[in-house]
């Protein structure tokens, strides 16, 4: 470890978290510039990057920039914001299994915007108007409420993850069978509006999703990496902590909060895509050898896994949404995860 001073403030840093937090960043630029330059259109990655500085014609500045850039965008924002609840989750619990999807935070938000969908247009004929607007903060509601609610049960003098972690399996379940009560009862058009929204998907992703998301990781990752130093302390122990000084339980509401607001905010700009934030905090931990989910680096892979699968998915089956890939590929990891956890138990 190395300590750099700049100007009176010092700050200590890890030459390998650095590194792959830059690779990974390197990478995602890449695989973000050829997911922009794919389509009927092909536009090579040197031409795409020239365009984004700045250059290119106007013909490529206005594929670019008007059709495509929207849709990496969004992947970008969304996988980062994953990745970022993901390691929080992991640390606050100290358990990999904790990640929005299985403790629920992601279907809260899933129930809140699908009711937004479904009643909005099965009421009040208003859909359209309150789809636009009421999407994203009807999902923000609703991750925060299922992470208050997740906080408040698990809390038995402190917070055990284990615990946490069947809760929020229960919360999940409500979560869930709540969206698919509201698709019974709603209108076919919206449900079928819904149930596009619900598999996670990029494609219809526009300047309009992009802002909010934006906004929202504009304000919320500043404020959770000035706190994720407690995350550190926490790992020791309530007791070690309150003897460092941290406010234990304002901490780690606080970051329990954080969490469950970027998890909500990815998910109403385009759906629950399952297993990345249960992934990436665990693929950046390994890449660091870090004793704990390094927040930056989990929010750069989180968006480099993010805009690969997209990729992916546009290379083999054009049509399928990006929710199905990784929950198709995150299923197995879930049940290795669940495996290993069930043998370290035993030991």
């Amino acid at each position: 470890m190395k300590v750099v001073a700049v100007g009176p403030a010092r700050f200590r840093v890890r030459p390998r978290v650095v590194g792959v937090a830059v690779g990974a960043f390197a990478l995602l630029v890449l695989v973000s510039a050829v997911n922009i330059g794919m389509g009927s259109s092909h536009i090579g990655v040197l031409d795409v990057l020239e365009t984004l500085l700045g250059g290119g014609t106007a013909r490529e500045r206005g594929i670019i920039f008007d059709l495509r850039l929207p849709r990496t965008l969004t992947g970008v924002l969304v996988g980062a914001a994953l990745g970022l609840s993901g390691a929080l989750f992991q640390s606050l619990a100290r358990n990999p299994l904790a990640s929005p999807d299985v403790l629920g935070i992601t279907w809260g938000a899933g129930a809140a915007t699908v009711a937004v969908i479904v009643v909005g247009g099965y009421r009040g004929q208003v859909s359209g108007a309150v789809g636009a607007v009421g999407m994203p903060v009807a999902g923000l509601v609703g991750g925060l409420v299922a992470g208050v609610l997740l906080y408040a049960l698990s809390w038995r003098r402190g917070i055990d993850g284990y615990r946490m972690v069947l809760i929020g399996i229960g919360l999940s379940a409500i979560g869930y069978n709540t969206v698919y009560w509201l698709l019974t009862i709603g209108d076919v058009n919206d449900a079928a509006r819904a149930v596009t929204w619900i598999v996670g998907s990029l494609s219809d992703a526009s300047w309009a999703a992009v802002g909010p998301v934006l906004l929202a990781l504009v304000t919320l990752v500043p404020v959770t990496l000035v706190l994720g130093h407690t995350i550190g302390g926490l790992q020791f122990g309530d007791e070690t902590a309150r003897g460092l000084g941290i406010r234990v339980d304002a901490a780690r509401g606080t970051l329990l909060l954080l969490g469950a607001g970027l998890a909500a905010v990815a998910t109403s700009a385009a759906g629950p895509i399952t297993f990345v934030a249960l992934a990436t905090p665990q693929i950046a931990l390994r890449l660091t050898r870090s004793p704990q989910p390094p927040l930056v680096g989990s929010m750069v892979i989180g968006a480099l896994l993010t805009v690969s699968a997209d990729l992916l998915t546009r290379l083999v089956i054009p049509d399928l949404p990006v929710g199905v890939l990784t929950a198709i590929l995150g299923a197995p990891y879930l049940i290795f995860l669940f495996v290993r956890s069930r043998r370290e138990a035993r030991a």
